[in-house]
């Protein structure tokens, strides 16, 4: 007879390749056709709401692995929310303004934007940014994120742009925008102001310069001829732009003896410059930084005066402790300026060429005009020492060329307004890691003033306009909201395609009386744009609510979006827009280089998902500490491969053994259950609690390695290895394979929901399988299971502990005799063990302790007996002998446990009295 058709053996139609790459686009189409985001939404409507607000991506380019961790980390948190029980719709956003589309737009499609008009410029920049929304969509999709893909909020939508226009208005009554002159960031090749958030700095070499401004007026204090304040500067192309020079009113300043001359420098600094430029420079005599304000020196390049004025930015850090001040060149000279009421000087244009107040200068670019400014400085005897540095430079983060500090006039939201505000409401926010509080904290303290005007065309237009006849700024309620209605219906083009008359309610008049304007011709900062989708988006949806519950994005967004949004929702609204904060590093390959084309290290996560599935790709995003930079490389995405492999096998055993089982009719009770499935499920409870845990803290790879680690240790190594005895050999119907059965449905049940917000298809795949009447069509519309009090049964821990601790013992003694060629399987071992006084009675407790060491035989001896020669004593337990030896008779052809009965049933002669019951019951 063939026994092996009376084996419950595992059966399922459950793959067990996963084919991902294959089979993920049948399971993506699937949700399209089912309209699941849809399903979703109306299955949770009327349950309480987590809003996750989405940082709108550039819509410029394919998606990056920075994209692919952020929209995962993201579909994690609303599908645990969702299988919470709340009502967490997802709406995806997109940044569609700004100077990088501009570029492509002239760059790639060859567009020239002076050549052709605004409007058919805007449409190019416009179908480009669409261009990009749909391919961008497709790919975060193929990601396996759920989303309203359908309704996205875009900056460009006319609605968006109509609340923009509001949240401004709004910012324009409280009196925090003006207009003023001073330096801001400046490309010169893009042509356009920048905000600190988009500004990176990056090594330069630069020429660094120690120059003499000759003293015209001393004051009485420094009265001798051939005196002169030394500067130290590294950017020589400022000095035709000087004014002043800057001393610490509370240093002390020397007058040394160099070159049969009298300089004067900070005394702070003598002993470094004495190395620096190898001269004694004996002291003649000191001042204090307040008793030489106000005399007078002579600009050397230019035919000027430069004022020494004090300032308490001064330090001893580098240079000669004089600072060099062109307040159209610097914040802090720009300030201190306005303090003495200096002239803000900018002989610079928007091409970063100087005008023709820059002198014999004209017409260069003050990067190229470095070296002749330095030569003449030499030819006058005015250049004390040159060298080259390498110097921290700001570049623009979208050209990655130099900028500049450049004094215009520019659109300001000024800060001040409402600081205190917003660093109260900061105080307010739950920040995930908790360092990201002091982190904007600081930035908002420290923060000037935010220019948010550009000098481009692709953007949403400032609604500013001016009377022709007084040249007087208008900006009102009344103004705000037409434009606002005429942008709700036709969107920003309407600036540039009506005059500003029709753009003014009818009759509109200036109080001077003047009834002819002209619109502002700059648009606004992007950061402004995104910076107010809290208005455009969650304040305009009525299935969305304000503030969000979660703004979730990578660290650098705490100078951009984060602080954006801070700023226009305190500003506009009084609160911040959003009650949590979490944000997560950078990807970095495994040498912790940051990814990059000339090193070659990125990992394109479209390959990643091409090659091994977007499910790898999601395991590796849960399995990280997000929270700091994370790495990634081809090979650890092959690891990633093999973990989830493991998953995947231990979730299709525990199917495979469970294609008999009906939930409804086959459970057994807890109390029912062998003692060893009641440890299994206490596990399963704690698998299952610190999971929830770990979703709800946002610790993402507390998910991935407590179930990976259940999977392949409790479960595999230990509970499966187990009762695979049970669930093969045993009666189909049998209590204890029912049992151990129950345990398997319970464990494949509770991880499928576990797994569902990470490995979104796999689960999706197999909750189809799992046995059960199941009226939940799809595992994104369950719920996450629950911790079972019931099972958390604690008094079973110490018990199993010291059980597990004696198989370890045993199977080191059965390795030991399978390397001397004693036994062969473990089931070819009979095992006696010999405790102590205390073991024996712990043993004597434990049931079925042969199924737990999978051997064929095992005996408990008394204290008492006597010990034969050979026996091991256990590493763990201290007195224990193990003695192992040959099971005693026959192999069981069936279930190949060796059994001294095997042979005396002549119906069944080459079985073991247990298998000789089990297939005479499938015969009667």
């Amino acid at each position: 007879m063939d026994y092996r058709n009376t084996l419950n053996l595992p059966e399922t139609d459950f793959p067990m390749r996963g084919n991902l790459p294959q089979k993920e686009p049948e399971i993506l189409k699937s949700w399209e056709e089912s309209q699941l985001y849809d399903k979703v939404q109306k299955a949770r409507a009327g349950r309480p709401k987590f809003i996750l607000h989405d940082g709108p991506p550039y819509a410029n380019g394919d998606i990056h692995l920075g994209h692919a961790i952020n929209k995962v980390l993201k579909d994690i948190v609303v599908k645990y929310k969702t299988m919470m029980g709340f009502d967490a719709p997802y709406v995806p956003g997109w940044d569609t303004h700004g100077l990088p589309i501009e570029q492509q737009v002239i760059k790639k499609l060859g567009v020239n934007r002076h050549a052709v008009s605004v409007l058919d410029f805007r449409k190019n920049c416009k179908d480009y940014a669409e261009k990009y929304v749909g391919i961008q969509r497709e790919q975060f999709k193929r990601l396996g994120v759920r989303g309203d893909w359908e309704h996205p909020y875009l900056t460009l939508q006319k609605e968006y742009e109509a609340a923009q226009i509001g949240v401004f208005g709004d910012m324009t009554h409280k009196g925090y925008i003006y207009k003023g002159l001073k330096p801001v960031y400046w490309c010169p090749s893009c042509e356009t102001a920048l905000a600190e958030a988009e500004i990176e700095y990056a090594d330069k070499p630069a020429n660094a310069i120690y120059v003499k401004f000759a003293v015209r007026d001393g004051l009485n204090i420094l009265n001798q001829e051939n005196s002169f304040v030394v500067i130290w500067t590294t950017t020589p192309w400022t000095l035709p732009a000087n004014l002043a020079i800057c001393v610490h009113p509370e240093l002390r300043y020397a007058v040394v003896t160099a070159q049969q001359e009298h300089w004067i420098v900070a005394e702070g600094m003598l002993d470094s410059l004495r190395s620096l430029w190898n001269m004694e420079l004996p002291v003649e005599r000191t001042f204090s930084g307040k008793e030489l304000e106000g005399v007078i020196c002579k600009n050397p390049l230019m035919d000027r005066d430069s004022v020494l004025i004090c300032g308490e930015h001064v330090t001893l850090e580098a240079g000669t402790g004089c600072v060099h001040t062109a307040p159209g060149h610097g914040e802090d000279d720009f300030l201190v300026g306005k303090k003495y009421g200096l002239p803000v000087l900018c002989p610079v244009d928007h091409q970063g060429k100087f005008t023709s107040e820059a002198g014999v200068y004209v017409g260069q670019k003050t990067g190229k005009a470095n070296p002749a400014i330095v030569e003449d400085l030499k030819n006058s005897g005015d250049l004390v020492m040159e060298e080259t540095i390498e110097h921290s430079y700001p570049h623009c983060w979208r050209c990655k060329s130099p900028i500049i500090f450049r004094a215009t006039e520019q659109w300001f939201a000024s800060i001040d307004g409402f600081r205190q505000a917003a660093l109260d409401e900061i105080e307010k926010v739950h920040w995930i890691p908790a360092w990201g509080k002091d982190r904007i904290y600081n930035m908002i303290a420290d923060r000037g003033d935010w220019c948010i005007s550009r000098q481009r065309t692709w953007g949403v237009p400032i609604p500013i306009f001016y009377c022709e006849d007084c040249g007087k700024v208008l900006v009102n309620n009344q103004t705000i909201s037409f434009v606002q209605e005429i942008f709700r219906q036709e969107g920003s083009d309407a600036w540039f395609a009506h005059s500003a008359k029709e753009l003014l309610p009818e009759g509109f008049t200036c109080d001077c009386g003047g009834n002819s304007f002209r619109k502002e011709t700059d648009i606004m900062d992007v950061w402004f744009d995104s910076g107010t989708s809290h208005a455009g988006v969650l304040k305009q949806r009525e299935h969305l609510a304000w503030p969000a519950d979660l703004y979730l994005e990578g660290s650098d967004q705490h100078r951009g979006w984060f602080n954006s949004s801070l700023s226009t929702g305190v500003a506009a609204f009084g609160q911040a827009p959003y009650r949590n904060v979490l944000t997560h590093g950078f990807v970095v390959d495994e040498q912790g280089r940051k990814m990059s084309k000339s090193l070659g290290n990125g990992v394109d996560p479209l390959k990643v998902v091409q090659e091994l599935g977007a499910d790898i790709l999601r395991l590796w995003v849960s399995s990280v500490d997000y929270k700091n930079d994370v790495a990634a490389s081809p090979r650890i995405m092959k690891q990633m491969s093999e973990a989830y492999r493991k998953i995947r096998n231990t979730l299709r055993f525990l199917l495979s053994n469970l294609n008999d089982f009906d939930p409804a009719k086959d459970k057994v009770s807890y109390q029912d259950l062998q003692e060893i499935d009641r440890w299994a499920l206490l596990k399963l409870s704690k698998v299952v609690e610190r999971v929830l845990q770990g979703y709800e803290s946002y610790e993402f790879h507390w998910v991935y390695h407590t179930i990976h680690n259940f999977c392949t240790v409790e479960l595999s190594a230990i509970y499966l290895d187990i009762v695979k005895d049970r669930l093969y050999v045993e009666g189909k119907n049998s209590h204890t394979r029912r049992s151990a059965q129950t345990v398997l449905y319970e464990v494949l049940d509770s991880l499928v929901r576990l797994l569902a917000p990470v490995l979104s298809f796999i689960t999706e795949e197999i909750w189809r399988y799992i046995p059960g009447d199941k009226t939940i069509e799809n595992i994104q519309m369950a719920e996450m299971p629950k911790v079972n009090s019931e099972w958390m049964n604690e008094t079973m821990v110490d018990t199993w502990d010291q059980i597990l601790a004696l198989r370890t013992d045993v199977s080191k003694a059965l390795e030991k005799a399978r390397q001397e060629k004693l036994i062969n399987h473990p089931l070819t071992a009979q095992v006696d063990l010999y405790p102590t006084d205390e073991q024996y009675g712990f043993l004597q407790k434990v049931p079925n302790l042969a199924e737990i060491f999978i051997v064929s035989g095992l005996t408990v001896h008394k204290p008492e007996e006597e010990r034969p020669e050979g026996v091991q004593q256990a590493e763990v337990h201290e007195g224990l002998g193990i003695w192992v030896q040959p099971a005693k008779g026959e192999k069981c052809e069936r279930c190949w446990m060796f059994h001294e009965e095997v042979g005396k049933d002549a119906e069944h002669p080459t079985i073991c009295p247990r298998c000789s019951g089990v297939v005479k019951s499938l015969n009667s």
